[in-house]
């Protein structure tokens, strides 16, 4: 079942143009535009198959150090990452045993 907006060429390049850096963005909005001009017979899965290809060619994917960043390279201090692990202190519950009545 399509969603009804799928068939709003706007909406589909709002969509595919999210993930684009701020500054790919318009130029993905123009190349997109200009590729659905061209396209003879406009339906839902021509206009994405033709928009796609544009959106891999504008997409940068992220750096190394983006894609695999750790707490520890987080510029801030707080307790979390300056604090010494906790460690586990064992089973702290206390048992009781009770003894059971005598008839």
């Amino acid at each position: 079942m399509s969603i009804p907006d799928d068939a709003n060429p706007e909406i589909l390049i709002s969509r595919l143009a999210a993930p684009l850096l701020p500054a790919d963005r318009a130029a993905f909005r123009r190349a997109a535009e200009d590729a659905l001009a061209r396209v003879p017979c406009l339906g839902e899965g021509a206009a994405y198959r033709a928009i796609a290809v544009l959106q891999r060619a504008y997409f940068n994917p992220p750096s190394d150090d983006r894609a695999s960043w750790d707490i520890g390279q987080d510029v801030r201090r707080n307790k979390l990452t300056s604090a010494p692990p906790l460690e586990y202190p064992g089973d702290q519950r206390h048992v009781r045993y009770h003894r059971r009545p005598t008839r």
